[in-house]
């Protein structure tokens, strides 16, 4: 599918006016609706999405001022162009600083109006933007390229290539840490839509009553912080591709939604009582197995056949650990870029390609980084690598819970501890590699009363 016309809402109380604006517009290729007064722009906006808006300040009954107020209130990522007399130029000044975008004075010239709206839209575009919190990807924006040779991962990389350019819905398996995000921007990067957004939401980390309103929008007062309406990240990523991680986690009533809009295109902001449309292509991952949550109840059969159009699942590290070095230098190359890379001990080497790497490609990024920054001198050494419960494998062989006469909590008190401490109790970072949500390691290490000082 291509992305929708750009919508444009245009309101004048003189019939020429909107017929030439018609003409213009419509062979710029946008999509114009017409208004004759505020009133009626104000019930155009009601059931209907615009990505601009173009308001005579003098109109009959309800004036341009007016609906202009009413945008700012109940949509204020629309971008709005004022039309004025030449002799309102006052009355210009005072709508731009109550929010409108630009403004033009009549008469104006078909060049003056296209540039007016070619700039009030990319302002919103940057804005929008900058909503979609892009900082969060710029870890992964510096490659499309996934690291490593092994069989396996070029299996994978085979066929998201060959489903990149296609809107099918793909859902991306494999345990915490096995790069399910990065897949999911290899196949943006290569699709139709990559000049278009790359929206990310984790399911797990926003709380069951607001997921739906980041997903999909609220309105104003729809709840008690809600001062103003919001755009959801659907709208937010519309023409890209949406990223829904780990979505076995979505609650049975927000699946139902999400399932309609999966299927038509169509949602309702919370609080809204109005039919929406966004088009964007919907990228899933999850690392539980949805079919056994369907047998459980937990998770909508119809809801599984519809994000997994097409299924990868990705391997665990300790399955391609050829891939161990070259991720090794990748992380010490791109993390480290001002200044001289350290390098890596053979012993160092021979400890990382020994250990079973239960976090996987996370786990290893985040015991490099830690050793590049506490090493002494320019190598890093096999001491220097704070692997899980403190231990390296040889160790672990001689002295390790796993298989002995201890109880299984024993086990996973000594293994949260291990892992927090690895990562210096980063404990989102900590909750990714034990794929865990954050709120049960909480739960976890007040249960076991963990501390950064003792076990």
């Amino acid at each position: 599918m291509g992305s929708r016309a750009i919508s444009v809402l245009a309101v004048d109380d003189e019939e020429s006016f909107l017929d030439v604006l018609q003409t213009i517009l419509t062979a710029e290729g946008y999509s114009l609706h017409t208004a004759s007064d505020g009133v009626e722009a104000i019930n155009l906006l009601q059931s209907s999405t615009f990505d601009l808006a173009l308001l005579d300040v003098r109109m009959p009954r309800v004036d341009g001022i007016e609906v202009l107020k009413y945008i700012r209130d109940q949509f204020i990522d629309i971008p709005v162009i004022m039309v004025t007399g030449v002799n309102d130029l006052k009355t210009a000044v005072e709508c731009m600083k109550m929010g409108a975008t630009n403004y033009l004075s009549k008469p104006y010239s078909t060049e003056e109006l296209l540039t007016v709206i070619d700039s009030a839209l990319e302002r919103r575009r940057l804005v929008l933007e900058n909503k979609a919190l892009k900082s969060e990807l710029s870890r992964y924006a510096a490659s499309a390229q996934m690291v490593g040779r092994s069989p396996k991962l070029l299996e994978i990389l085979k066929v998201a290539h060959k489903v990149a350019p296609t809107d099918s819905t793909v859902l991306i398996q494999g345990a915490s840490g096995t790069g399910k995000e990065l897949v999911a921007h290899f196949i943006h990067a290569n699709s139709l839509r990559k000049d278009k957004p790359f929206i990310a939401l984790n399911c797990s980390s926003i709380p069951e009553t607001l997921l739906e309103s980041e997903m999909f929008g609220h309105e104003k007062g729809a709840f008690t912080d809600a001062q103003t309406a919001r755009q959801g990240l659907v709208e937010i990523a519309a023409g890209g591709t949406l990223f829904l991680d780990e979505i076995g986690e979505i609650s049975l009533v927000l699946q139902p939604k999400l399932l309609r809009f999966l299927q038509t295109g169509e949602f309702r902001r919370v609080g809204g009582n109005k039919n929406l449309k966004a088009e964007v292509r919907v990228i899933s991952a999850t690392n539980k197995d949805l079919r056994h949550e369907v047998a459980e109840g937990r998770f909508r059969e119809d809801l599984l056949y519809r994000i997994n159009v097409i299924t990868l699942t990705l391997p665990p590290l300790k399955d391609r650990k050829e891939d161990i070095p070259l991720l090794v230098d990748h992380f010490l190359k791109s993390k480290f870029r001002n200044r001289e890379p350290k390098t890596l001990d053979p012993k160092a080497l021979e400890v990382l390609t020994a250990y079973s790497w239960p976090g996987n490609v996370r786990e290893l990024e985040n015991v490099i980084e830690r050793a590049a920054i506490l090493s002494q001198g320019p190598t890093i050494k096999r001491d220097d690598l704070a692997l899980p419960i403190g231990m390296h494998p040889q160790e672990q062989k001689r002295d390790s819970l796993i298989g002995s006469a201890v109880p299984f909590r024993e086990v996973e008190k000594a293994h949260m501890k291990g892992v927090l401490d690895s990562v210096s109790w980063n404990k989102n970072v900590a909750a990714k590699i034990l794929g865990i949500s954050l709120k049960t390691l909480y739960t976890k290490i007040q249960q076991y009363n963990l501390t950064k000082e003792g076990k």
